[in-house]
């Protein structure tokens, strides 16, 4: 039980606490194209640390092929202006890389809970609550809520959805996958990341559909494929 508690501590630190921390500062100073291409190399990372770290998910160019297509597409959908401020702020960009890095090691850590017989939504649960309860002191002396006016029916509205479909859910899915289908495949969710942003701006805002997204949506295909 002890194990299992100090586990809980190290993967809302490596999976919640550092990569927020590290993405929010990065996104004050580069743009979010940028920040979603380099935010896309997290399998790539996972692919590296996983060959090093464990017996079952090795490396082999297949895996590295797949990986490196898998951004090209998400660079490609993004679009080149994304591009644009690679090199600038070096900081910030090696924050955001710093923050996939530390998911892969996430990834890789938290298959041990399925090894200790911990079912995926009571990882999900501590993780999310127990980080924050970490963070809670931060928001308490940097946002200072007591000075902020009462938020509306929209803005609780958009929490829920953000705590409730967007965080609870998808941890509870990544930490089942996760069991199931190894530290590589579950971090592959990445690069769905702006073909599902893509999509929902379609079909939710009436946003127009570019050549260059549905090619970068065939890249990020022909990656998947590859990897798996």
């Amino acid at each position: 039980m002890r194990f299992a508690g100090a586990a809980f501590f190290a993967m809302r630190l490596i999976n919640n606490l550092i990569p927020f921390s590290l993405i929010m500062w990065g996104q004050l100073r580069i743009g979010s194209g940028l920040a979603s291409i380099l935010n896309a190399t997290t399998p790539l990372w996972t692919v590296v640390v996983a060959h090093w770290l464990t017996a079952d998910e090795r490396m082999d160019a297949r895996k590295i092929a797949g990986v490196l297509v898998g951004v090209a597409g998400v660079a490609v959908m993004i679009g080149p202006l994304a591009l644009a401020g690679l090199g600038g702020d070096v900081a910030a960009q090696l924050a955001v890389i710093g923050a996939t890095l530390s998911y892969a090691f996430a990834g890789l850590y938290g298959r041990r809970f399925a090894r200790l017989g911990v079912a995926p939504m009571v990882v999900a649960g501590g993780q999310v609550g127990a980080t924050t309860v970490m963070l809670l002191p931060n928001v308490l002396l940097v946002d200072m809520p007591w000075t902020l006016s009462m938020p509306g029916p929209r803005t609780w509205a958009a929490l829920a959805g953000l705590a409730l479909l967007s965080t609870a859910l998808a941890y509870v899915l990544y930490f089942r996958i996760l069991a199931k289908a190894g530290a590589t495949n579950v971090l592959l969710v990445t690069f769905l990341i702006p073909v599902s942003g893509v999509l929902m701006g379609v079909l939710v805002l009436d946003e127009t559909l570019e050549p260059r997204q549905i090619a970068g949506v065939a890249l990020i295909g022909l990656g998947l494929a590859a990897i798996d």
